[in-house]
């Protein structure tokens, strides 16, 4: 493969992942082994950017073929059928659900409910219902509902393999000299499986062009992507909390006031537009989050099925969780020994979002899936999480099955759905443990084993220390007093020349 000059990597090379990670390489025997010594590193056509595209195209389309049993019929004939085959789409559902296919405007608009008969507004995002539209006016209007609903999914399903494109390439070149990680993010199986359930890959790509801006130096491109992101689904948004510990870290307060702005600009030019004219329509999403009841895949429908109370007052449980969680990350954030990494971050807020939310979609763990392969890119710790994540997809489906069928033999019943529930939840604290030692015990950081410091940082990204707590003040202070090692680069903290030499590794 093509090799790559980078500053900040002592050999100047692009890491391979069989070198490192002992999984990546007995996987690697399925297409001839690692590569040896004598393989030639430049000039190919097959560059990794390309590489990490077509495979992210060719399990892609294999999730689309895993859909093939509802296109055909499960989302039309028989209400188990989509369930059974585990093959369910809201996107289908909604072309005609969400007044789409009869032409009705999002946000100014009403849309009759056939479930409650009333009239209500659409519950997505502004920039994801201008998604949704866009495709509606792709979709031709002959030939029937039925065939209507199935073009306007693979409608959806094209330009959502396009946002999954991005999402891959960005990852790739948010750390320059690991740019295979990405192979994480594509052949991921719950990326595969969860892509065209609903729309959260365009807020996850948005997302992703956001962190590549800011790796790149960009704060205010980085805000403004961020702003997008959060105009298509809210968590977004949470990415400004690491972003603000770790420029108050590294005293770096200037370009978060510049992402900041940014995104509070890009968030305003999408939605203000809508406000204004329909404030009901556009506070929709909204409420909609606020007053939406424990539902699928959350810890707290677990307690209110096994203790037969619905819970009205989770709202305020999940915020306290929440709350004290990302004090908590805080905390961690200025007590570590090394600055954390932005990636690393930006995983276990959202991580804590995921755990403590009052619901827990199948495709949510597309918000997850590129910040795991930059927080800890190892194969061996990203497949345990996937494989419990692709037993809830699997689970959630069988417990549908199981409550909206008339034969009780299909499915799999509330006690089993609480158990996948639960290995959902492990799976996840699992990578988040293992990111959380990576931050105090920065050696056991496969990023930064020759020598990096943090490539998804932009301008943290060697930075010196200014506000540190705990252990790490101690430290700090102490190698301040500490020579600097021959050919450290100037203007760099002793902290850095302590962690960041290739020997600390």
């Amino acid at each position: 493969m093509r090799s790559e000059q980078h500053p900040e990597h002592p050999a100047g090379t692009v890491v391979r992942p069989t070198e490192q990670d002992e999984v990546a390489a007995a996987g690697s025997e399925l297409i001839g082994g690692p590569a040896g010594r004598r393989a030639r590193t430049g000039g190919y056509w097959w560059t990794p950017l390309r590489v990490v595209a077509l495979v992210m195209l060719g399990m892609f389309a294999l999730g689309m073929v895993q859909k093939l049993p509802c296109y055909n019929g499960g989302w039309f004939f028989g209400q188990t059928t989509q369930y059974v085959h585990a093959c369910y789409s809201d996107i289908p559902h909604l072309y005609h659900g969400r007044g789409f296919a009869d032409g009705l405007t999002p946000y100014f608009d009403r849309i009759p409910r056939e479930t409650s008969g009333g009239m209500e507004y659409l519950e997505y995002p502004v920039l994801t219902g201008l998604f949704m539209k866009v495709a509606a006016w792709m979709t031709p209007t002959g030939g029937g509902l039925m065939k209507q609903e199935q073009i306007y999914w693979l409608v959806n399903a094209g330009m959502l393999m396009v946002c999954a494109v991005v999402l891959a390439v960005c990852v790739a070149r948010t750390h320059r000299h690991r740019p295979w990680d990405a192979l994480l993010v594509a052949l991921a199986p719950a990326l595969a499986l969860t892509a065209t359930i609903n729309w959260d890959l365009l807020a996850v790509s948005l997302t992703s062009v956001g962190m590549l801006l800011w790796a790149r130096g960009r704060p205010l491109g980085a805000g403004v992507l961020l702003g997008l992101a959060t105009a298509a689904k809210l968590y977004p948004a949470l990415l400004l909390g690491p972003l603000l510990v770790l420029c108050w870290r590294a005293g770096r307060f200037r370009a978060f006031g510049t992402a900041l702005g940014g995104a509070a600009f890009a968030w305003s030019c999408v939605n203000v537009p809508v406000l204004l004219p329909a404030p009901e329509g556009w506070a929709k999403f909204y409420t909609f989050s606020q007053e939406r009841p424990v539902d699928f895949g959350s810890l707290w429908l677990i307690i209110s099925q096994r203790s037969g109370d619905p819970l009205d007052g989770v709202n305020n449980w999940a915020m306290l969780l929440m709350a004290a969680g990302c004090a908590g990350i805080a905390a961690l954030a200025f007590c570590a020994p090394r600055r954390p990494r932005f990636a690393q971050l930006a995983f276990l807020v959202l991580a804590l979002f995921v755990l403590t939310n009052k619901v827990y979609s199948p495709q949510y763990v597309l918000w997850l899936i590129p910040l795991a392969a930059l927080a800890r890119p190892r194969w061996r710790d990203f497949l345990i999480w996937q494989a419990a994540e692709v037993l809830y997809f699997v689970g959630i489906w069988m417990y549908l099955a199981w409550t909206s069928g008339g034969d009780k033999h299909q499915g799999l019943p509330t006690e089993g759905y609480q158990l996948v529930i639960a290995a959902h939840l492990l799976g996840t604290l699992y990578l988040c443990a293992v990111v959380v030692r990576d931050v105090l015990l920065p050696e056991r950081d496969v990023v930064r084993r020759d020598g990096s410091d943090d490539p998804s940082g932009g301008v943290l990204d060697r930075a010196p220390d200014r506000f540190v707590l705990g252990p790490a003040a101690r430290a700090h202070g102490a190698h301040r007093t500490a020579p600097v090692a021959p050919g450290a680069p100037a203007g760099h903290d002793r902290a850095y020349v302590r962690w960041g030499t290739p020997s600390a590794g």
